[in-house]
């Protein structure tokens, strides 16, 4: 299996997202993937998020986190 990551800056996320919860952020995206069908992995990396998931479903995942306003 392929895997793509995506990597999401915290100074992109909109308003609404604590940004001083950075681990209760990648939760909701996680959650939010999962929900979609989309067997994720968020997690806080400093400075951005990190989503690891598979390449095959990259499609559905950009519509999922466009829905969420993050890209």
């Amino acid at each position: 299996m392929t895997t793509t990551t995506i990597r999401i800056d915290y100074s992109t996320l909109p308003e609404g997202f604590d940004l001083s919860r950075p681990d209760a952020i990648a939760e909701v995206i996680e959650e939010a993937l999962r929900e979609s069908g989309i067997p994720a992995e968020a997690s806080d990396v400093l400075s951005h998020l990190k989503i690891e998931l598979p390449t095959a479903q990259l499609s559905a995942a950009s519509r999922t986190l466009a829905e969420m306003r993050l890209i």
